[in-house]
């Protein structure tokens, strides 16, 4: 998929996020379209992870993919994910479960990852639209997992890629990935304005140090890891 290709899919893919839903925003989109630019998809075995309302999921069925299943631990995510996987017909498998359901199925061409990656001043727990964003005190309580489990996840020659914010250091999960014998690089990095949930913890990330004062903007960077 091009560029002009993804904006097309972007206009023509409604994707909706009923409450308690994660709605696609800038990064989900920065996600997708690196891994269109990619060239990634067209007919592999994709993995999309904290799927939230599918939209990640779609754009690589509408990319080629010859397969795509993905994972959230929310039951709301799932079914919205579904109805909006039928709402375009697209043959998307969509189940409930972690990291460690989705590593007892056979490995994949593809992963895909948007995780939850907002430093909180509390480790997420319980249910709730704060699940798809809350990444506990140093915004890697599931990208940790995710670094774990990646190599296992991907067949030989598989690529990761994950989209994270620079405040729940990037720096470590490329180290993570190399650790594992994957070959690992940042593919883009896209400043923003931030969002709901930044502007009400900014004060809170100033506090503690992650935040400089008067700061309203992020780097979004999309890792990359090859097997």
């Amino acid at each position: 998929m091009t560029t002009a290709e993804f904006d097309t899919f972007r206009t023509t893919h409604v994707v909706h996020a009923e409450p308690g839903v994660y709605e696609p925003q800038d990064d989900s989109w920065f996600l997708c379209e690196m891994a269109a630019q990619a060239g990634i998809l067209q007919g592999a075995r994709v993995l999309d992870m904290c799927t939230g309302s599918g939209a990640v999921a779609l754009a690589a069925s509408s990319s080629g993919a010859r397969e795509v299943v993905a994972y959230d631990i929310s039951p709301l995510a799932v079914a919205c994910a579904r109805r909006n996987a039928a709402a375009h017909a697209a043959d998307i498998e969509v189940r409930r479960g972690s990291f460690a359901d989705a590593a007892a199925l056979e490995p994949f061409d593809v992963v895909l990852c948007n995780p939850p990656y907002v430093p909180s001043e509390a480790v997420p727990a319980g249910e709730g639209p704060h699940r798809a964003w809350d990444g506990g005190l140093d915004g890697r309580v599931v990208l940790d997992p995710l670094c774990d489990a990646a190599h296992d996840l991907l067949v030989p020659g598989g690529t990761l890629m994950v989209v994270q914010s620079e405040y729940s250091d990037p720096g470590r999960t490329e180290a993570m990935l190399r650790s594992t014998g994957m070959a690992v690089s940042v593919v883009a990095r896209r400043t923003i304005s931030f969002g709901p949930v930044m502007t009400q913890r900014a004060p809170w990330l100033e506090q503690v140090g992650l935040l400089e004062p008067s700061r309203e903007i992020e780097d979004l960077v999309v890792i990359r890891a090859d097997r």
